[in-house]
């Protein structure tokens, strides 16, 4: 049986199947997004979703799916689903699913009577193209395949509907059809590798249902047009590839470019090739700039969870060097937000205290981990101008004479915690937040000690006088013997003593204000109030703000993902803590958490991790279905348990050597005593 392997009895159950997404991405920013047996439940869900910066900026869904459909002695046998409404399914191609593989592509296997078919997905690499490979791997008898092409053209974040505007008809290319259905859109190409006749027959089919849209408390009811469908004799032992872009293709090149697409996929047989794997499809180039996207399906590009994911996302990549073309992307924007006190909204959550120094803190932790890139002569400059520009006047922050980092707006989302209702930011944080203090401390003391040992006497003794200040004022700020442990954030006097996830960042960073005590009395404080098998709550539960569990409508889930909902990612904070005051207790903290995730790649997002889980047990996973902070977070703690291992093994060999040494020595002195005797 494959790593990721469901079985019929799986996957004819719809309450088990319909909850499993499979995730393909490319670097062109495209994505295929589907259930396990290819029944569409999202708005986000389709076969081909583009970037399309010409229309609105945004991603659009052009191709929804591909209806097939086998006929055998003129009997139709529909593969497809779709749920319309009352909970009817149509037209239940889900009872001739056999199986479902995911390596090294996404494969069903559906057996019709005597006919078996394989249908295996792919995303091209480098372009906005979907491949989709049919193998008639059994049959009996003289079988046709039927393709129906569901077409969309719209915004992810919206719905399709019949209407007059939209333009249905198609014209003919090489061995498929060209579809524009609407004004300032490309045109959607859809080509076979062989002849097969099209059957023009346009029709809008109405009211199909996205149940996880409406269960979020979105519109959820779509109609989708289909201008007719592709027919063609498929013999036993031959495959017909069906492909969706955006430009046309030499049709009797996909059989070589499919082939040439699934060598340079990166496996899917073990946990650590899907964290991989996942982390490999979060890239994301736009011209000569790369970027991380924070998460699938509807997440886009955020600074502050590329920064800190980008340092563990490059572990056992295909090519590490990608962190320079991600940090050039970022540091430029950065730098020109804070310089120029942009306030628009675009690129307004640069200008966030915390997001800078979460730069500084990703050079600082490429260049521990991966000292053979120099990464402080290429960046060091910019790490300096970026500590330089906080003395400067800000619009969102200021560092006042205290040495501290003032967060200045209580209208914006200050930190990480930025989810918002109606307009207002849930937690605000404005004032002194805790850990945006202790990055800005870790950030000042890192750059000294880089700067000193490249010869940079200049930068240093004013930096270090004012770290000096800053620890001195960070400790009276946040700690309070009797507590045991920070406060979250303090502003005009007030001091609020919630017990949040954000003090394991303070305790956890290389350069820490605090002593051992106090890390040790923080971890205790942790581990009874905060602490799970799936990561670290964002509120204790003895807290009157606490939400158990993140569902009911937008709001709701909004409030209860920093109010009391398991980040999985927070974990390494508290790992790297533990590590400054009981290091013998880490690898048994690393072993089990990635003992506890390695199922999760079966569970919502195949091969993937969600973006958080439930405060309370049954710990079910929320959110996105594919988190770049999460995947950076296992691989970080994946390499820990590598390295460990390693160590392990080499600590054994030296035992066996220094045992072998030992009865070869002992013989040599019984020879010796014999002669002598």
């Amino acid at each position: 049986m494959d790593y990721l392997e469901f079985n019929k009895n799986e996957l004819v159950n719809l309450e088990n199947s319909l909850t499993k997404e499979v995730l393909r991405t490319n670097r062109a920013g495209s994505f295929s997004c589907t259930t396990l047996i290819g029944c569409n439940n999202r708005k986000y869900h389709g076969l081909l979703v583009c970037p399309l910066p010409q229309v609105d900026g945004g991603k659009h869904v052009l191709l929804s799916s591909l209806d097939e459909t086998i006929i055998q002695h003129d009997r139709e046998f529909n593969l497809a689903l779709h749920k319309y409404e009352g909970d009817n399914y149509e037209p239940k191609g889900h009872k001739y699913v056999d199986k479902f593989v995911a390596d090294p592509i996404p494969t069903l296997i559906y057996r019709v009577g005597g006919v078996v078919l394989s249908k295996e997905k792919i995303l091209v690499s480098s372009e906005p193209r979907t491949l989709i490979r049919y193998t008639l791997l059994d049959a009996h008898s003289e079988t046709k395949i039927r393709f129906k092409p569901f077409l969309a053209f719209r915004n992810v974040h919206a719905l399709s509907k019949a209407n007059l505007d939209a333009n249905t008809k198609v014209r003919e290319v090489d061995k498929g059809i060209a579809s524009c259905m609407y004004q300032g859109y490309p045109e959607l190409f859809i080509q076979c590798s062989k002849k097969c006749e099209f059957v023009s027959a346009p029709d809008w089919y109405y009211n199909i249902e996205y149940i996880l849209e409406q269960k979020r408390g979105y519109d959820f009811k779509e109609d989708l047009f289909v201008p007719g469908y592709f027919e063609a004799t498929i013999k036993k032992g031959e495959s017909i590839i069906v492909s969706a872009g955006l430009s046309v293709v030499k049709s009797n090149t996909l059989q070589k470019k499919f082939e040439s697409e699934v060598k340079n996929r990166v496996p899917r047989n073990s946990f650590e090739n899907c964290l991989i794997n996942s982390a490999e499809q979060l890239f994301v180039n736009e011209g000569k700039e790369t970027r991380v996207l924070a998460g699938y399906p509807w997440l886009s590009a955020r600074s502050r969870d590329a920064l800190i994911s980008l340092p563990n996302l490059i572990y056992k990549s295909e090519n590490p060097q990608i962190y320079k073309s991600v940090l050039s992307t970022l540091i430029g924007q950065i730098n020109r937000t804070l310089t120029s006190g942009s306030t628009n909204q675009e690129d307004y959550s640069d200008c966030r205290s915390d997001v800078p120094l979460w730069l500084v803190w990703c050079v600082q932790q490429i260049d521990k981990q991966y000292p053979e890139f120099d990464i402080w002569k290429e960046f060091g400059k910019d790490v300096k101008s970026v500590l330089n520009n906080y003395l400067k006047h800000n619009i969102t922050f200021r560092v006042d004479d205290n040495g501290l980092v003032n967060n200045l707006s209580d209208s914006v989302a200050n930190t990480w915690m930025s989810s918002s209702i109606q307009g207002r930011p849930i937690l605000p944080r404005n004032g002194y937040a805790v850990e945006t203090n202790a990055l800005w401390y870790n950030a000042i003391l890192y750059a000294v000690e880089k700067c000193k040992a490249n010869g940079d006497k200049t930068f240093g003794k004013k930096w270090e006088t004012l770290a000096e200040n800053l620890k001195n004022n960070f400790v009276l700020t946040f700690w309070n013997d009797e507590r045991g442990y920070l406060a979250d954030y303090v502003v005009n006097g007030y001091t609020n003593t919630q017990v949040r996830c954000n003090q394991l960042i303070a305790c956890a960073l290389d350069y820490c204000m605090l002593d051992k005590h106090q890390i040790k009395s923080v971890l205790r404080v942790v581990e009874e109030q905060l602490m799970t098998a799936y990561g670290i709550r964002s509120l204790s539960p003895d807290d009157p703000h606490y939400a158990a569990h993140c569902r009911g409508n937008q709001d709701q889930r909004e409030y209860a993902s920093y109010n009391g909902s398991v980040w999985p990612w927070m974990y390494t904070f508290y790992v790297n803590a533990l590590e400054k005051i009981q290091p013998r207790m880490v690898m048994s903290a690393v072993n089990k958490f990635l003992e506890t995730f390695e199922p999760e790649v079966r569970t919502a997002g195949i091969s993937c991790i969600s973006e958080l889980y439930h405060g309370d047990p049954p710990y079910h996973g929320k959110g996105a279905i594919s988190f770049a902070l999460n995947t950076a977070a296992l691989l970080q703690l994946k390499r820990m348990a590598n390295e460990a291992n390693g160590e392990l093994e080499s600590a054994k060999e030296k035992k066996n050597v220094t045992k072998k040494s030992g009865k070869a020595t002992a013989k040599k002195t019984a020879k010796k005593t014999e002669k002598k005797a």
